[in-house]
């Protein structure tokens, strides 16, 4: 069985050895086999694929994504934007 700090090393290195993920704002934090990828992606497309990633490592039982997906400001949109289009489109 891994060590935590061997756990989060491969884990880590399966980040960065997938393109589509920019692995440099991700944590990764292990704890009995139980794995927690926190900080920020560019999109939810990242997000899945570095869960995928950490679940791919030998020895972990378990992926906990806590990380936050941050879309540039031009595609942000409130509550009330989100409202007006759903509207819109039941009409």
């Amino acid at each position: 069985m891994k060590t935590n700090t061997q756990l989060q090393h491969d884990v880590i290195d399966e980040l960065q050895f997938e393109p589509s993920i920019d692995a440099a704002n991700i944590g990764v934090i292990a704890q009995d086999g139980i794995v927690t990828l926190t900080g920020k992606v560019n999109n939810y497309a990242e997000k899945y694929a570095a869960a995928e990633a950490a679940e791919r490592v030998g020895g972990v039982k378990a992926v906990i994504d806590e990380t936050k997906v941050d879309l540039p400001l031009a595609h942000q949109r409130d509550d009330q934007d989100i409202a007006k289009t759903a509207l819109s489109a039941l009409k």
